[in-house]
C-alpha cells in the first residue's frame, strides 16, 4: 500500500512515496522514496520526472502543478516554444539541475591521496556507498537519515537515491565488518607511514542506545550523563592524517587501553617502526615498562608526558629547579620561548636510562601563580564574611584555616595554608617528557606540541561529522558509522592541511569553501549534460589543491 507523505528539511518540504508491507517473521516494513518537493512560493507539488514517467507507465498520470521560475541558464530549445512539449522540456530540465562542485572536489581530493584506491581494495562491493556517505557527513550538518535528499540533489556515483534512505543506510552499515575495516587500515597505514610519528589519543562519544554492548558508563570527557564508547585514534604527525582507530568500552580509562591498542595496531599494520607520542593520560609505570621491555620485541619508540602525581616527575623538576632558567636552556616555540633541559636518567628499578626532558615556562608559571593568589584571596575575604559558607566549603577548607572564638559575637580568624599553596605552585609552568629515542630537548618539545593534530582531529570528528551522538543501535553498525566518519575525517584533515599551507584561511573558512563549490551546478537538456561556468573563486580552489577543473560536458550524463 502506497501513500504520499511530506517531510520538512530546513526551508524546503519534500514529497515521499511511502510503501508499507508485511514481511513474514519480521513484521511491518516501510520504504520511502523521494519523488519531489513543494514549490516554496505556490505550495504546489513539483514531481521528479522519474516519478511522472513511472506513474504514466502504470496508467496513473500526474502533472507538476508548480510553475518554476528563475534563470536556469539552459539556453534555447529546438522544440516548439508554444506547445506542451516545450513546457515538459522546461520541467524536465529544471528537475535535472544538480549540485556538482562539492562531490567532484571531494572525489578529486580522495583520488589525489589514494584514498579511493584503498577503499576499492578494502570494500570492493560497497566502497561507492561508503564514500558517498562520507562526503555527505562532510557537506551536511544533518543526521544521516537525510542523506537521500543530499544524494538526490548532487551529482554523485550512479547509485539509486533510495540506497540512502534511512533503512537502506542501516543495512549498509551492517553489510561489512572487521575484516574489511582492518584491510583498509593496513593498506592506508602502509601508504602514509614513511617517517611518521604516531600521536595517540582517546575521545568519548555518547549514545542514547541501550542495545550497544560497548556503550558503558565511565568518565565522560564532555561531562554528559550518558553511556558512551571510547574511540582511540592514531594520527601521523608528519602527514597530519588519521592512520588507525579502534573502539573500547566506555568504562575503560586511557592507561588501561594502551597495550591492547598497540597489539591490535601491530596485528593490523605490522607496525615495527611505530613511534608513539602520548599525553599524560596514557602514563603509568606499567605502560612505560611495557614499551621499553626488550622481551616484548615490539620495537616501539615513544615520547610521553609524565604527570606530577608521579614521584619521578617531581624529582626531575626539583633537580633542575635552580639551574633551568638560563639562556643556554632556551627552547624556541611559536609563542614565547620556554626553558628545557635534557638528561639521561635511571628509570624505576630497571637497569634502563630514559631521555628525560624538563621544561619551564615562566609566563605560564606567573599566570598560574596570579590565578591561584587571586582565588585564595577571594576565598579568604568570603570566609571572613561568611565562615559557614556551604557553596565553597571544600575550597575554603583546602586553602584556608578558619578559626572562630567562643561566644555569640565570635571573632573569625582566617589564615592561608602556605604549605598547600607552595605544593600546588611547585609544578606551575613546568612539565616533564620521557623518551627512549629523542635526546634533544628542542626536538622533543616540537614533536610533542604537534600532538594537537589528534586533539583537533577529534574536534572535527565530533563537531563537523555529526558524531556528538551515535544514532545507531548495534555494535557492528556503530563501528561502521565511526569507520565512515574516519574516511570523512581523512578528507577533512587533508583539506585543512592544504588550506593552512596555502594560507587560504585568510580569504575563506572551510564552510565557505564548501558553499563556494556547491554553487557549481549541472543541468541536462535533451540528454546533453551541461556544466555551469566556473567562477574565479572556484578556479582558485581547484588550483590550490592541484585539482584539474571540470570541463564543460556535451553528451550523455557525465560520471563525476
Amino acid at each position: 500500500m502506497s501513500s504520499i507523505t511530506k517531510q520538512r528539511v530546513g526551508n524546503h518540504t519534500y514529497l515521499y512515496e511511502s510503501t508499507s508491507r508485511w514481511e513474514p517473521g519480521v513484521g511491518p516494513r516501510n520504504t520511502k522514496v523521494a519523488i519531489g518537493r513543494l514549490d516554496p512560493t505556490t505550495g504546489a507539488p513539483v514531481y521528479k520526472q522519474e516519478y511522472i514517467n513511472r506513474m504514466a507507465a502504470a496508467g496513473t498520470p500526474v502533472e507538476n502543478n508548480a510553475k518554476n521560475s528563475g534563470d536556469i541558464g539552459i539556453g534555447s530549445f529546438s522544440a516548439d516554444s508554444t506547445g506542451k512539449g516545450f513546457q515538459r522540456k522546461i520541467r524536465k530540465a529544471l528537475d535535472s539541475v544538480k549540485d556538482f562542485g562539492v562531490f567532484y572536489f571531494l572525489r578529486s581530493v580522495a583520488e589525489k591521496i589514494s584514498l579511493t584506491d584503498i577503499l576499492v581494495q578494502a570494500i570492493p562491493q560497497y566502497w561507492q556507498e561508503v564514500f558517498v556517505l562520507a562526503c555527505y557527513l562532510i557537506a551536511s550538518d544533518k543526521p544521516v537519515m537525510y542523506a537521500s535528499d543530499w544524494v538526490s540533489s548532487n551529482e554523485v556515483f550512479d547509485i539509486d537515491d533510495s540506497a540512502f534512505a534511512s533503512q537502506r543506510i542501516s543495512e549498509l552499515l551492517g553489510a561489512f565488518g572487521e575484516n574489511e575495516r582492518h584491510t583498509f587500515y593496513q593498506r592506508w597505514y602502509k601508504h602514509i607511514r614513511e617517517k611518521e610519528y604516531i600521536a595517540l589519543d582517546i575521545t568519548s562519544v555518547s549514545s542514547y542506545s541501550k542495545q550497544m554492548t560497548e556503550c558503558e558508563w565511565g568518565y565522560n570527557r564532555d561531562q554528559e550523563n550518558l553511556p558512551q564508547i571510547n574511540i582511540c585514534m592514531l594520527f601521523g604527525e608528519e602527514s597530519k592524517l588519521p592512520v588507525f582507530q579502534t573502539i573500547y568500552n566506555g568504562s575503560l580509562k586511557d592507561v588501561s587501553t594502551l597495550e591492547s591498542t598497540l597489539l591490535e595496531l601491530t596485528a593490523v599494520v605490522g607496525g615495527k617502526d611505530i613511534m608513539l607520542v602520548m599525553d599524560k593520560g596514557f602514563y603509568s609505570a606499567k605502560n612505560v615498562n611495557m614499551l621499553i621491555d626488550d622481551n616484548t620485541q615490539k620495537g616501539f619508540k615513544f615520547l610521553i608526558s609524565v604527570p606530577f602525581t608521579s614521584k619521578f616527575a617531581k624529582s626531575q623538576v626539583e633537580s633542575e629547579r635552580k639551574d633551568i632558567d638560563r639562556i643556554a636552556n632556551v627552547i624556541q616555540t611559536n609563542a614565547s620561548p620556554v626553558r628545557g633541559i635534557h638528561k639521561l636518567r635511571a628509570w624505576d628499578s630497571k637497569e634502563v636510562k630514559l631521555h628525560t626532558h624538563v621544561y619551564y615556562n615562566p609566563e605560564e608559571a606567573t599566570k598560574d601563580r596570579n590565578d591561584l593568589f587571586g582565588l585564595v584571596s577571594w576565598l579568604k575575604e568570603l570566609a571572613q564574611k561568611d565562615p559557614d559558607n556551604t557553596k565553597h566549603k571544600n575550597e575554603i577548607k583546602h586553602y584556608l584555616c578558619v578559626r572562630k572564638s567562643a561566644g555569640i559575637d565570635a571573632d573569625v580568624t582566617v589564615s592561608v595554608r602556605e604549605d598547600v599553596i607552595a605544593k600546588e605552585l611547585a609544578a606551575a609552568g613546568r612539565f616533564v617528557l620521557i623518551s627512549n629515542h629523542i635526546d634533544n630537548a628542542q626536538r622533543a618539545h616540537d614533536v610533542y606540541r604537534i600532538k594537537d593534530v589528534v586533539e583537533k582531529g577529534f574536534m572535527k570528528y565530533k563537531n563537523n561529522l555529526g558524531l556528538d551522538r551515535l544514532r545507531v543501535h548495534s555494535d557492528e553498525r556503530m563501528k561502521n558509522k565511526t569507520f565512515v566518519a574516519f574516511i570523512a575525517l581523512i578528507m577533512v584533515s587533508h583539506i585543512h592541511n592544504v588550506m593552512k599551507e596555502a594560507r587560504m584561511y585568510k580569504q575563506m573558512s572551510f564552510d565557505k569553501l564548501l558553499i563556494t563549490l556547491a554553487k557549481l551546478k549541472t543541468i541536462t537538456v535533451d540528454d546533453v549534460h551541461i556544466l555551469r561556468p566556473l567562477t574565479k573563486e572556484q578556479k582558485e580552489i581547484f588550483k590550490a589543491f592541484g585539482i584539474e577543473p571540470p570541463q564543460a560536458v556535451v553528451g550523455t550524463k557525465q560520471a563525476t
